[in-house]
């Protein structure tokens, strides 16, 4: 993994963390302003899947019913096993499934 703090396209390093099961779906999240990057105190929407992303940047988005919020940790190598993935970001708030509450 990468100990500097070099960045990331923000498509790659959404598939390398296994949000997504294909870089093209990546890429289309990216693409579609639903995203949420907060780097320095401002936040801004992201519209294009090339936007860089460094450790420390805080980001919001949503899959489905479910909402992430999570701060990047490292950017990553490559695409490796589930555990590898999960290091390279912190949860920051958990927030519950939408579609669970719904049906309570």
């Amino acid at each position: 993994m990468h100990t500097d703090s070099s960045s990331c396209r923000l498509d790659v390093w959404l598939w390398r963390a296994r949000f997504f099961k294909t870089r093209a779906l990546s890429a289309k999240a990216c693409e579609s302003g639903h995203i949420r990057l907060e780097r320095f105190g401002k936040v801004g929407r992201v519209e294009k899947a090339s936007a860089a992303i460094r450790p420390d940047d805080h980001l919001i988005f949503a899959i489905g019913t479910r909402l992430f919020d999570i701060v990047v940790v490292d950017t990553g190598d490559r695409r490796g096993p589930a555990s590898e993935a999960q290091s390279l970001y912190r949860a920051v708030n958990t927030v519950p499934d939408t579609a669970a509450n719904a049906s309570n």
